[in-house]
C-alpha cells in the first residue's frame, strides 16, 4: 500500500495475500450469474475500485451507489473498474439498480457476506444503530433523503443487516487502498479514492 493510501486508512489492517484469497470468493452478477471475484478486473495491472454496500435495503447503501454513479464517468474515462457490491440477492439489487438507477454491469451481489468476512469488515447491531457515524447518517436521510429510496431492496435473510462495508482499491493484485467503515454511512471520501488513482 502507498504511503498515503497508508496514511489515509491507518486503523484497516488485511492480509498481505488479501487479493488471492478474495480472488476465490464467488458472488454473482445482478443478473444472478456466478463469479468469482479474480475475474471482475485484469489481476495483472487493471486498477479497480471495489466498494463493499451494506445491504441493498439500507439507506446508505443507496446514498454511497448514488455518489458512485456520479463519479462513474471519471472512473471510466480514468481507466478504473468500478466494482460495487452489496449484501442481497440479485433481485434486491436490480431494485436498487432500477430505481436509483445504478448501472447494472458494475453491480454484484454477495448474498452470504463472504467477501466481507474474507476482508475483515465490522459486524454488529452496535456499529449499525448506534455509532457516532450511524447517528450522522440517519440525520442525513431525515434531511436530505435519496430520491427513489425504498426498503423493499432489504434481503429476506436478515443475517446480513448489521454487516458494515468498505473500501478497497486494487492495481491487479497489488492492494493501493483499504478502509473499513466504522458505522453505518461511515463511506470512503471519494476525494481519498481519487488521490490514490492519480498516482496510480
Amino acid at each position: 500500500m502507498t504511503s498515503s493510501a497508508a496514511a489515509a486508512a491507518t486503523t484497516t489492517v488485511v492480509p498481505e495475500d488479501i487479493a488471492d484469497l478474495l480472488g476465490e470468493v464467488s458472488i454473482f452478477t445482478a443478473a444472478g450469474e456466478p463469479v468469482k471475484f479474480k475475474d471482475l478486473w485484469d489481476q495483472k495491472e487493471e486498477v479497480a475500485v471495489v466498494a463493499l454496500l451494506r445491504h441493498f435495503g439500507c439507506f446508505c447503501s443507496w446514498e454511497l451507489a448514488l455518489a458512485l454513479r456520479e463519479s462513474k464517468e471519471k472512473f471510466d474515462s480514468a481507466g478504473v473498474k468500478l466494482i460495487a457490491v452489496g449484501i442481497g440477492t440479485p433481485d434486491r439489487a436490480q431494485i436498487l439498480a432500477e430505481k436509483l438507477p445504478f448501472p447494472l454491469d458494475s453491480l454484484y451481489c454477495d448474498p452470504d457476506h463472504k467477501a466481507y468476512d474474507v476482508l475483515g469488515l465490522f459486524y454488529g447491531i452496535r456499529r449499525t444503530l448506534f455509532s457516532i457515524a450511524s447517528t450522522k447518517a440517519f440525520s442525513r436521510q431525515l434531511t436530505n433523503p435519496v430520491k427513489n429510496y425504498t426498503i423493499k431492496a432489504t434481503p429476506d435473510d436478515k443475517s446480513g443487516v448489521f454487516q458494515q462495508g468498505g473500501m478497497f482499491v486494487f492495481k491487479g493484485k497489488e492492494l493501493l487502498y483499504a478502509r473499513k467503515d466504522e458505522g453505518s454511512g461511515d463511506h470512503a471520501p471519494l476525494d481519498d479514492i481519487f488521490n490514490i488513482l492519480l498516482e496510480h
